[in-house]
């Protein structure tokens, strides 16, 4: 069985990611934290987000290739 988008989001934590990205933008704009602070955290951001990217990418180059395996006595798993 495949995992759905949200399951997918859920393991790799973008819920947690966008809170923080947002949660940073609202400190920054209270004046909690620099904008160098805020570009620095900015970077890891997108770094993370460039990081997904490669995993969906990746899954789905993966998915696109897979066959069902026969299991023992010819059934398909």
């Amino acid at each position: 069985m495949q995992d759905t988008v949200t399951d997918v989001g859920s393991q790799i934590s973008l819920d947690v990611i966008v809170q923080g990205i947002a949660q940073d933008l609202t400190d920054l704009r209270s004046g909690k934290i620099s904008v160098k602070d805020a570009q620095a955290r900015a970077l890891l951001a997108k770094q993370y987000m460039n990081g997904v990217r490669l995993v969906l990418n990746a899954r789905k180059s993966l998915e696109q290739g897979a066959r069902p395996v026969a299991a023992i006595g010819g059934e398909v798993a």
